[in-house]
């Protein structure tokens, strides 16, 4: 899982940390490993997206335990004028190793937190409805990065499971501080005690925070907890 490297520079199992993972599909305690709030996409939901997924040009990927499942790991799109492997950079990135499989909604078995699907960004934009259509009402779908569009269970985002987390922890939302820069953040910036836009945002993020830091380059999380530091 790509946050435990964060994790442990921040001493967080030390500290009670909670990781909301999966685009807000799961929530837990990374020092103990209790599980405070999750919810999956069915094996039968799963097998329909994946099966949805072959008839555009995109790479769904899916996790279980170590592995990143995907038909083909050499998927690559364009970024910044280069190719770009993105599912070798997903999975290295995420800690996961990566295995291909011959047709992925027939191998798929099990429950999932959510189906990744990685594409060229301007293909995605051109295409997004049309992959999301057959599930509207009974699944979320985002963007999430510009070249990733992300299938979770109906009603699943951050804020949800912050919500469920922190009202069992009796933490209120006053006392939050959130910081975001795509689309998947922009309910939990809103929600938020003090929400925070990333400098690299999206201007729909922007548009809702109640401040602008640095980039995610520049060190942003660390500038606007200085410049909350005493206003807390």
């Amino acid at each position: 899982m790509g946050l435990t490297g964060f994790a442990d520079t921040l001493d967080m199992k030390r500290h009670n940390g909670i990781f909301v993972c999966f685009n807000g599909a799961k929530a837990m305690n990374y020092q103990t490993g209790e599980v405070y709030f999750q919810q999956t996409l069915t094996v039968d939901q799963g097998k329909r997206v994946l099966a949805h997924m072959q008839s555009f040009d995109v790479c769904p990927i899916y996790d279980r335990d170590a592995y990143m499942y995907l038909e083909n790991a050499f998927f690559t799109i364009t970024r910044d004028g280069e190719p770009w492997n993105i599912a070798e950079y997903e999975a290295h990135n995420n800690n996961y190793l990566l295995c291909e499989v011959a047709n992925n909604a027939a191998f798929l078995d099990w429950e999932l937190n959510k189906i990744l699907v990685a594409g060229q960004p301007e293909y995605l934009q051109e295409h997004w409805q049309e992959m999301g259509a057959p599930f509207e009402g009974e699944l979320s779908a985002m963007f999430t990065a510009p070249y990733y569009y992300e299938f979770t269970p109906l009603g699943v985002d951050k804020t949800r499971a912050l919500k469920e987390t922190f009202s069992e922890l009796g933490i209120d939302r006053s006392e939050v501080i959130a910081f975001g820069d795509a689309q998947n953040d922009q309910s939990m910036i809103e929600w938020a005690g003090i929400g925070v836009a990333m400098g690299n945002a999206v201007d729909e993020v922007r548009a809702v925070a109640d401040y602008v830091t640095l980039s995610n380059n520049d060190d942003g999380i660390a500038a606007a907890l200085e410049h909350f530091s005493g206003k807390l």
